[in-house]
């Protein structure tokens, strides 16, 4: 059984993503094992709106250097979540 609220790990807030905002589309960090049909799900029963789609995609991870070290930081999900024109997931009206 899934836990719905392990799925969507956390909103990203970036201008791009405010920008996506007043279009309908949410974008949130999500668990890497879960599915488009999962996430709709969740976003679904976490604010009480209906998506209408889901786009996912697997950000990966950047170059970074640590004391003369290579190395990367960590990949992640990521979906973005498109809401009929008159649903709004509120948390986000204050950002």
């Amino acid at each position: 059984m899934t836990v719905w609220e392990d799925i969507l790990l956390e909103p990203v807030l970036s201008e791009k993503t405010n920008l996506l905002r007043e279009e309908g589309k949410y974008v949130f960090k999500v668990l890497r094992s879960a599915t488009k049909i999962q996430i709709k799900e969740a976003v679904r029963r976490i604010f009480n709106v209906h998506p209408v789609s889901c786009t996912v995609m697997v950000v990966g991870g950047k170059p970074k250097r640590q004391r003369n070290r290579p190395g990367l930081t960590a990949s992640w999900k990521k979906a973005i979540v498109r809401l009929p024109k008159d649903e709004k997931i509120s948390i986000f009206e204050g950002v």
